[in-house]
C-alpha cells in the first residue's frame, strides 16, 4: 500500500474494479444475446422466404394446370357446337330445319284449332 492509499480506499478499489469487471461480463452476455437473436431472425426470414417463394411456386404450377384444363374444356365444348351446327346445316341443307314454314300445316291447325273447338 501506498502512504495515500489506507484499506478503506484498496477496499472501495477492489470493489469498484470488480463491478467494472461484472459490467464487462454483462455487456460481453448482451453482445452475445443480440447477435443470437440477429443471427436467429436471420434465419427466420429465410426460412420464410423460401417458405413464399415454395407457395409462389405450387400456385403459379396449379394455376397453369388450371388454365390448360380450361382449354382443353373451352376446346371440348368448341368441337361439341361445332359439330352440333354441322349437323344443323346439313338437316337445313335437306329441308328438315326447325323454320316455322316447315311446319306451316302443324302451326295452322294448331291456331285454329282454337277457333272450330268453340
Amino acid at each position: 500500500m501506498s502512504a495515500a492509499e489506507t484499506p478503506q480506499t484498496a477496499g472501495a478499489i477492489d470493489a469498484l474494479k470488480r463491478v467494472r469487471a461484472s459490467e464487462i461480463d454483462w455487456d460481453q452476455r448482451v453482445t452475445a444475446a443480440k447477435q443470437a437473436a440477429a443471427e436467429e431472425i436471420a434465419q427466420q426470414r429465410a426460412a420464410a422466404d423460401a417458405a413464399v417463394k415454395s407457395a409462389q411456386a405450387a400456385a403459379d404450377q396449379e394455376r397453369a394446370q388450371k388454365v390448360q384444363e380450361a382449354r382443353s374444356d373451352a376446346d371440348r365444348q368448341a368441337i361439341a357446337i361445332l359439330a352440333d351446327g354441322a349437323q344443323a346445316a346439313d338437316v337445313a341443307a335437306r329441308g328438315e330445319g326447325k323454320q316455322p314454314s316447315d311446319h306451316a300445316d302443324a302451326i295452322l291447325s294448331a291456331v285454329l284449332a282454337g277457333f272450330l273447338g268453340d
